[in-house]
């Protein structure tokens, strides 16, 4: 990048406007610091220790000292783009944003990660210290290309013992691999990482900055190092790229071979989560060390909730980290979040990342329910322990009280009569913790078991025992049990363990959990992208009292984040000069909307369970043998992600803060932005969109557009057809959507493929047709 230095008469004026701060902006002895972020965008030059010099110039001339700068000083960030964070005080976080050359002052602020709420339940897994039988598909294109593609994860840690991280096969670290392993508690590089590992850092300043106290790591069950102490970070970056390990289960549930999504990726972990608690502050630096470093692909299962900011709000610094790593030819994967199935909550939904959804696996845990007349009922459960022989069943102490509505919230430690007994309850309570609760009154009470109703599943691993039965059912399984009960003068009952099923018959759904479309924020992008699977997955972490060899289950968007993350390192070993946008668009237009086995509709747990369609799942659930021959990609560049700002009607300064770039009095509009979708959220009558593809298949191929327009809506293709050849290799074609509604609709939803007899190039087409009439 060419050098940029600023004019002399400027550094003059800036001189003296600093050499008056100490006057100005003076902190009182008892004002509250925090930690912010000085933002300066792109770099002035590439000098990177002059940059961090003039950073601690900058903030010496504002504290008074440089004695007080050091004291303050958390980072500087000087790679990816300029900053520095700090401890200030609001008065002087304030005079920072006043000064020539700083473009935002931010506050440091907290994500979350992306799993699912965890309760031990009933057992404590204590610290002694598989992957998924993933998405279906071929890995032999893997076998020996992507062992030069690096994986960053930012997330919790990682422990670096396990076998997932095995660097047997690997050959020489990547010569342009600029990162290391830190030393720290419990982790030396000489013996922590290899071949495979070859990156482990860990951020924690911003995280002390706001914890305001002296930060007991054994106490809270931490590692002051990349060492990893609650398991998060080891199982996402084991997902994304662990080594294949022969004969993983837990308890013998799932067993099977854990492989990562990109098995001889190279891995490299910032650990940025402290005790859940995840500071921007750490999150920035992480992203800029991860630039300089040389990763290919960034994995974040983490995100800020509801409602979202801008993309060009400081509130949200993965928007400013995300843009710098993409920019420089990262490709970040985020998770969609855990706000499901709610719609609008998708979270994470700038249109440079690609944002992942959450889906189930063809695999099923059922538990045989056999009743003393010999009707054998299925649930679900992880229960691993022995066979519970013939025993009594209850629903209620008197039968009486099996004709009101008795739920499992109201069992307490008062009901004795369970003891001996298998309970059956019914709940309606979306939560986990109902059930949960019930199940350890009715065990501490002497009870032998409990089934319960459940109408969706967020994960069933919170109830995985070796020594309670918890035996989970729909409505109308329930009833049947219940009917049984009623009839019954001594009813009886016998609880199997849990077995393992693989197959076609077990259903594709959408987690109730996953975070839903449309994007609030900006509702013509598509958000998410894709979904992947993220419940129960198996995969690595610290080993513990449940599984000492170190493999458990988790939930969450988190999960299926970084399955996609390696499939994008696999389509960066195969192309190594596409974009992220070629990356995204591969994954999402040969994504399946339909379950990869039965060929039935894909569908989304909830309430009510229904169809799914693009905001559950964006292009579809990711199909790796699919997208490393997409045939067509949607391409885009930093200047598209800009005219997307500027379409948005940001602020002008706002968006040459976070780009460095002007708007283009061309730019066009946001519908016409060239994602592998087209999203309509307010159609009248009739609009025309453009987009534009490029061929990365066969130089000399014709693809036919064919089109299942959204429900009420016709839609027209110009040019139905695409000739591609050694000299043309992009084309550009418009899309008119005409709607034929009379009224203000919900959103209906179609595809538009494009196919030349070896690829399926399919996008979704979603509409919402809003009427002429004003109400105001």
């Amino acid at each position: 990048m060419r050098e940029i230095f600023l004019p002399l008469a400027f550094l003059l004026v800036f001189t003296l406007l600093l050499q008056t701060a100490d006057i100005n902006v003076a902190a009182s002895e008892d004002a509250e610091t925090k930690a912010y972020i000085v933002y300066m965008g792109e770099r002035k030059n590439n000098d990177v220790e002059q940059i961090k010099k003039s950073h601690h110039e900058m903030l010496s001339s504002v504290l008074g000292s440089s004695e007080a700068a050091l004291d303050s000083m958390i980072y500087t960030y000087k790679y990816g783009f300029s900053a520095f964070a700090a401890k200030m005080t609001e008065s002087q976080a304030k005079y920072f944003e006043g000064l020539p050359g700083v473009v935002k002052v931010f506050q440091n602020r907290f994500y979350e990660l992306h799993t699912t709420r965890s309760n031990n339940f009933l057992d404590d897994t204590s610290s002694t210290s598989q992957m998924p039988p993933s998405m279906p598909d071929d890995i032999s294109d893997v076998k020996l290309t992507d062992d030069g593609v690096i994986i960053g994860v930012l997330d919790s840690g990682i422990w670096p013992e396990s076998e997932s991280f095995n660097d047997g096969g690997l050959g020489p670290i990547p010569a342009r691999w600029k990162g290391f392993c830190q030393a720290g508690q419990a982790f030396n590089p000489a013996r922590h990482c290899n071949r495979k590992l070859i990156g482990a850092r860990y951020f924690i300043r911003g995280f002390l900055a706001a914890y305001g106290r002296p930060f007991n790591a054994t106490a809270n069950k931490e590692y002051l190092s990349p060492r990893d102490g609650i398991g998060h970070g080891t199982h996402v970056t084991s997902t994304a790229g662990g080594t294949q390990v022969n004969n993983v289960s837990l308890s013998g549930l799932a067993f099977g071979t854990a492989r990562g999504s990109s098995p001889r990726a190279r891995l490299a972990m910032y650990k940025v989560a402290w005790m859940g608690q995840i500071s921007s502050v750490d999150v920035l630096k992480a992203f800029d060390e991860a630039i300089n470093d040389g990763v290919d692909i960034l994995s974040l299962s983490l995100g800020f909730g509801l409602p979202l900011y801008p993309e060009t709000d400081k509130r949200d610094i993965i928007y400013y980290g995300s843009f710098h790593a993409v920019r420089h030819g990262i490709t970040v994967v985020c998770s969609a979040g855990n706000k499901g199935s709610l719609s609008e909550t998708v979270s994470n939904v700038a249109p440079w990342v690609i944002t992942v959804g959450a889906s189930t696996l063809d695999r099923l845990f059922p538990s045989p329910i056999i009743l003393g007349n010999n009707q054998i009922l299925t649930g679900q459960s992880m229960y691993v322990g022995r066979d519970t022989g013939v025993v009594n069943l209850a629903f209620f102490r008197d039968s009486a009280d099996a004709e009101g509505p008795r739920y499992c919230e109201d069992i307490t430690a008062r009901d004795t009569w369970v003891s001996g007994r298998v309970v059956l309850c019914f709940t309606l309570a979306v939560e986990d913790d109902v059930i949960i609760k019930a199940s350890t009154i009715v065990r501490t009470a002497g009870g032998l078991g409990l089934i319960a109703t459940k109408k969706t599943v967020k994960s069933l691993f919170l109830y995985y025992n070796r020594n309670f039965p918890v035996v989970l059912v729909t409505f109308d399984v329930g009833t049947t049990i219940l009917n049984y009960i009623r009839f019954s003068t001594n009813p009886k009952v016998r609880l199997r363990p849990a077995r393992t099923y693989i197959g076609n018959e077990a259903s594709t759904y959408v987690a109730s959990f996953s975070s839903r479309g449309p994007n609030s924020l900006s509702p013509a992008i598509l958000k998410p992208d894709v979904a992947a699977p993220g419940v129960d997955i198996i995969a690595a972490v610290p080993p513990n009292t449940k599984s000492p060899r170190g493999y458990l289950f988790k939930s969450g968007t988190s999960m299926a984040c970084p399955h996609v993350s390696g499939l994008a390192a696999r389509l960066k070993a195969l192309y190594p000069n596409w974009s992220p946008a070629a990356i995204k668009s591969a994954i999402t237009t040969s994504a399946w909307s339909s379950d990869p086995y039965s060929g039935e509709p894909l569908y989304a747990q909830g309430q009510i369970t229904k169809t799914a369609d693009p905001f559950d799942y964006g292009g579809g659930l990711a199909n790796p043998s699919g997208a490393k021959i997409p045939g067509l990609v949607y391409d885009m560049g930093t200047q598209d992600y800009v005219n997307y700002l500027c379409a948005m009607g940001y602020p002008q300064k706002s968006i040459n803060q976070l780009t460095g770039k002007p708007c283009l009095k061309s730019a066009n509009s946001i519908l016409d932005f060239n994602l592998p979708s087209i999203t309509i959220p307010t159609l009248r009558d009739s609009v025309t969109v453009t987009r534009t593809v490029t061929n990365v298949g066969n130089p000399n191929s014709k693809y036919k557009a064919f089109i299942i327009p959204p429900p009420g809506t016709a839609v027209e293709v110009n040019p139905k057809t695409l000739v591609f050849n050694p000299n043309v290799k992009k084309m550009r074609f418009k899309v008119t959507v005409t709607t034929f509604h009379n009224i203000t609709t919900e959103y209906y939803f179609g595809w538009l493929t494009w196919a030349d007899g070896t690829h399926i190039v399919k996008i979704p087409i979603s509409v919402r047709t809003v009427s002429h009439t004003s109400l105001w």
